[in-house]
């Protein structure tokens, strides 16, 4: 509910606090008095779009402040709760603006967005008027009114939605996956291929340089190990020290004593120099080698550099890479029966979103069915016994709220064709469509401030009376605010205010007060009689009052 309205700088108004009350508020005055302002000011700090001079002319800047009295479970609570906002049964919003058009918003003193503040409005405050394009003239809101009115669940339908969504994402980057894959499977099947036949082997290009640069050595290492066998051998070193132990030995008779130090040292030598020449021996068969061990080696290894760099990796990361390769055709493979998968899945869930939304139709044409006859009842007492409320649904490609459009129309008269509300009726048929319809939807309305902005347009006597009596019988459940000229639809409000305004020094200022019993009835005297209030014209008004 909203409680109360504080205006400062503001376009005609220098300084008004408003406190509103439950129930049916009436405000009216002169054409041009500033009720229109109230609705502006009020729709600035809901963060509505509107005019962008509303600053005060001189004022350094405009304020409006605007306090709501929320339930802990009013659907405001959820929305500050997602904005970390802790729970207050008061809600206060104030918004500012510069002279330079700079706006700044807050809820309860903490600085916000204006999207915020819209957000909010949703679920504070509804607007009503035969221009009104934010309401129930607003088509597409039209779904979502008839669901509030059957109090349908839409989750169901959602979640199933967005399944198949789900669903047919990965399915559609499969399939391009795979596209994108068959135009790449030829080269990996040639290069699988070509790994495969090669199969290298990590440090295998190591050992082949070394073995390549050996044998391209070998010839000029082997004529010095050669010449290094030859020095130790029968004809060089080792001839010599034999020859030298069978002389010592011959000698041994004679000086036994001071020869076998000698002989065991050079049989000692014998021994590391026959272990030296046969290492040498060892190592000179080592080097023997064929020409084409040489080429087999030569080629082998400019193969393995030639696969690493043209696919731009480490000659030691060839084997990894083969497997990686493999893995992709494999996924390929894979890939298809992912895709097979995912069909299928894709067609269980659009049977069971069908199956959903089926139910949801269902659920929609008993609900539109039911809405157009309370319709009926509550425009025969709007003086609109012949006119006719139908709620068409109409079908609609699949989404996350199901498979119907729906449409509110109307046809004036019996016979004629349904239309549009805003089309089909005038401004007084209008008015009376969108006020019947309102009390028709009358368990939306729960804590939500409705305004109707002369929706009495174009009606009167009886007609106005009707209008009257029927937003009395809304303001049962929802507070309302009624701007109106009619002085049937003033006389059943359960509070008036008057906005009137004055001139001082050639600077005009809105005034709004609130009326006590006798104002009230110098107020609606005004309306019945016009400028000059007549002794009758206060009687009417008192027998409007008094009904």
């Amino acid at each position: 509910m909203l409680r109360g309205l504080y205006i400062r700088n503001l376009l005609l108004i220098d300084r008004l606090d408003l406190e509103f009350q439950t129930g049916l508020n009436v405000l009216t005055g002169e054409t041009g008095a500033g009720k229109s302002i109230l609705l502006d000011s009020l729709g600035f700090v809901l963060g509505w779009r509107g005019r962008a001079d509303l600053v005060r002319k001189g004022a350094d800047r405009g304020e409006v402040t605007a306090v709501f009295d929320i339930a802990i479970d009013h659907p405001v609570s959820k929305i500050l709760a997602m904005h970390d906002f802790a729970h207050s049964d008061e809600l206060i919003l104030r918004r500012t603006n510069s002279p330079d058009g700079r706006k700044t918003a807050f809820i309860n003193d903490r600085r916000v967005s204006g999207e915020l503040l819209r957000i909010l409005s949703n679920n504070l405050v509804e607007l009503h008027g035969q221009h009104d394009d934010r309401g129930l003239l607003d088509k597409n809101v039209h779904r979502g009114v008839l669901d509030t009115f059957a109090g349908l669940e839409l989750d169901p339908v959602s979640k199933a939605w967005g399944t198949i969504q789900n669903i047919q994402k990965m399915l559609d980057t499969a399939r391009i996956g795979l596209e994108k894959a068959k135009v790449d499977v030829d080269f990996l099947n040639h290069s699988v291929k070509e790994l495969e036949d090669l199969a290298p082997e990590p440090g295998e290009e190591v050992v082949l340089d070394s073995k390549r640069r050996l044998m391209r050595s070998a010839e000029k290492v082997r004529e010095n190990i050669s010449k290094a066998s030859h020095a130790l051998g029968l004809d060089a070193a080792e001839g010599a020290m034999m020859d030298a132990l069978r002389w010592l030995e011959t000698s041994t008779n004679s000086i036994e004593e001071r020869l076998e130090e000698p002989i065991a040292a050079l049989m000692r030598s014998a021994s590391e120099l026959a272990d030296a020449q046969r290492g040498i021996n060892d190592c000179l068969r080592s080097l023997d080698f064929d020409a084409s061990d040489l080429e087999e080696a030569e080629e082998r290894l400019f193969a393995i550099r030639d696969l690493a760099r043209k696919h731009n990796i480490l000659p030691d990361n060839l084997a990894e890479f083969t497997d990686e390769l493999r893995g992709q055709l494999e996924a390929i493979d894979n890939r298809a029966e992912q895709i097979a998968g995912l069909e299928d899945e894709l067609s269980k869930a659009n049977f069971v979103y069908k199956k959903i939304s089926d139910k949801l139709t269902v659920e929609r044409q008993k609900a539109a069915a039911e809405l157009d006859n309370s319709m009926v009842s509550e425009l025969k007492p709007l003086k609109m016994e012949r006119a006719v409320f139908k709620t068409q649904m109409t079908d609609i490609a699949a989404g996350a709220n199901g498979c119907d459009m729906v449409a509110f129309t109307v046809a004036t008269n019996p016979g004629a064709e349904f239309g549009p509300i805003e089309k089909i009726a005038s401004g007084g048929e209008l008015s009376r469509f969108l006020l019947a319809l309102k009390i028709c939807l009358a368990r939306q309305n729960e804590g939500v401030t409705l305004i109707f902005d002369e929706i009495d347009r174009g009606v009167g006597g009886a007609t106005a009376d009707a209008v009257g009596r029927r937003l009395a019988v809304l303001a049962k459940s929802a507070q309302i605010l009624a701007v109106t000229h009619s002085p049937q639809v003033a006389a059943q409000g359960a509070h008036h205010w008057q906005v009137s305004k004055t001139v001082v020094n050639e600077v005009t200022t809105s005034t709004v007060v609130k009326l006590n019993d006798e104002e009230r009835t110098k107020e609606i005297a005004r309306m019945l009689a016009g400028d000059v209030i007549t002794l009758e014209a206060e009687a009417a008004a008192r027998a409007l009052l008094q009904r």
